[in-house]
């Protein structure tokens, strides 16, 4: 006698083999791109907030110059003696109103914090150290270091491309 099959509905295991390591594939490509895409939104914010501080301490530093702003220390070169442009700065003339720079400092997004590097008029442009003078630049104190121009993930840069 035979035995009538029914007609089984579902996959083998050979079947649940193969998806998964299709999925396994796709997962791992997909990680390192999200990846990249997470480490370039930072890297935009942080310039975006670098920008906004340079903004102001050229403010700070046009406001000095059209003797707008009282002069500051000898040293200073007429920028400002602290990142602090948030607070305000009394102008000439005007002892109840104040000129603000910023309305926040913003906060550095590789680091989490709202502490910057700073660099004076006197400082050598690849120093860490901030000479205390003024407040010329600003920088990440982050230590993450970017990738090579040309990078991609997935793919090494290309040899054809000049170094900067």
């Amino acid at each position: 006698m035979r035995v009538a099959r029914r007609k089984q509905l579902g996959l083998t295991l050979i079947e649940l083999i193969v998806a998964f390591t299709i999925l396994m594939l796709l997962t791992t490509m997909a990680v390192p791109l999200a990846r990249f895409r997470v480490r370039r939104e930072r890297e935009k914010e942080l310039r975006w907030a670098l920008a906004d501080i340079r903004k102001a301490i050229d403010k700070y530093k046009d406001a000095t110059s059209a003797n707008l702003l009282p002069a500051g220390k000898m040293d200073s070169d007429g920028y400002p003696e602290s990142l602090q442009l948030v607070d305000g700065v009394r102008p000439n003339g005007s002892p109840d109103k104040k000129l603000r720079f910023l309305r926040r400092i913003p906060k550095d997004r590789f680091t989490n914090s709202f502490e910057w590097g700073l660099r004076s008029t006197g400082d050598d442009p690849d120093s860490t150290g901030w000479g205390g003078q003024n407040v010329f630049d600003v920088y990440t104190k982050s230590t993450d270091k970017a990738p090579a121009p040309g990078w991609r993930p997935g793919r090494p840069p290309s040899p054809f491309r000049a170094a900067v």
